[in-house]
């Protein structure tokens, strides 16, 4: 078989179709998720372990193959002919050789596309701060803020500086000068490429995950001193983030980063992708904004009463994740089960939609 040309296929395939994601596994069909679904391609045969072992050998270069079998797993970023980018991540299972491939779209969605609140567009306008996108994995985080980076893109003179493992959206640089860094390609980490930022005159700087507490510690001093800065996080919600950035790390420095934190956040946006009504998903997002409530808060570390505060402040454009829920619910886009599936707590969101 002539693996190149069967990858090919499936990544067009996979395009075609709309999916947001290709696997490859032994024993199984390719298989494509297709909104939150995973549906394997009849067509297909099942995959042995030699055509598993050509097709993740299709995607390797040489020095991606040497690090994969050191590793036993790598990520990277793939083009398919400039018509299609996936993120991809190789690995073993069960001793035999797999595949994980995220479509990312070719063109960058507005926020009005990708069906955002209206008050994302304020954090293309900030000079200064800490803003997070966080949830689960697949839910969307990339995708808001490559929006937000590409609306100050397009709308401001700047220095933008990316760090990511690895890159997914490419940007045509427009009125900024755009960089962008990959870790294992263009720096040996994320940790290393901020220590170097600074000194590389940004405005923005966009750290694809802050996979550490150095990571964290670099983001919020860049924010203190003058930068807007990015981020993502794998939490559940606002006070879940804030808790979890100060347990990063040890009791003895914890005291200085809720301090940092109190001064540097502006906003943490935490979103889930709800699968919608005849098709496609449709966002519900929580959205912190860091009022005075808010940081006083942060600093007298009573992070659990953030969530009455979200809720308590809709006129200065916060909202609840189970608000979200309720609003997309009475515009008929979602089910009722697809809401509650997706809330933290469906007892509150079943009580706030009989009271709307």
């Amino acid at each position: 078989m002539d693996y190149t040309q069967k990858l090919n296929e499936l990544l067009i395939a996979t395009a075609r179709e709309n999916a947001s994601d290709l696997h490859i596994a032994v024993g199984r069909r390719p298989t494509i998720r297709i909104d939150s679904v995973l549906i394997p391609l009849q067509k297909e045969p099942i995959l042995t372990k030699e055509d598993a072992e050509g097709l993740v050998g299709a995607l390797l270069s040489a020095e991606q193959k040497d690090r994969f079998l050191k590793l036993r797993q790598v990520d990277f970023s793939f083009n398919y002919e400039d018509k299609a980018r996936f993120r991809v991540n190789v690995f073993f299972q069960r001793g035999f050789m797999a595949a994980a491939l995220r479509l990312i779209p070719a063109q960058i969605r507005t926020v009005e596309e990708l069906n955002l609140p209206p008050i994302l567009h304020d954090f293309a306008k900030l000079n200064q701060g800490f803003v997070l996108v966080v949830g689960p994995a697949g839910h969307g985080k990339s995708t808001t803020l490559a929006a937000v980076l590409d609306e100050i893109n397009h709308n401001r003179t700047e220095h933008i500086i990316t760090v990511e493992d690895p890159i997914e959206y490419l940007f045509a640089q427009d009125r900024c000068i755009v960089s962008q860094r990959e870790v294992g390609q263009d720096t040996t980490s994320f940790h290393e490429a901020l220590r170097a930022v600074l000194r590389q005159d940004p405005d923005v700087i966009m750290i694809g995950e802050m996979r550490d507490p150095e990571t964290i510690a670099t983001a919020m001093t860049a924010a203190e001193t003058g930068h807007t800065v990015f981020s993502t996080l794998h939490t559940n919600s606002a006070s879940q983030t804030i808790d979890r950035i100060i347990d990063s790390f040890p009791p003895e420095q914890q005291g200085q980063v809720v301090s940092q934190l109190a001064s540097t956040l502006v906003a943490i946006i935490s979103e889930r992708l709800v699968p919608r009504v005849g098709g496609g998903r449709m966002p519900a997002t929580e959205i912190m904004l860091t009022n005075s409530a808010i940081r006083n808060l942060i600093r007298e570390r009573k992070i659990y009463q953030i969530d009455l505060v979200i809720e308590t402040s809709v006129q200065e454009g916060m909202i609840s994740l189970n608000r979200s829920l309720v609003n997309l619910l009475k515009r008929k886009e979602i089910s009722l089960e697809q809401a509650e599936s997706c809330s933290l707590n469906p007892a509150e969101l079943r009580i706030l939609l009989e009271r709307t």
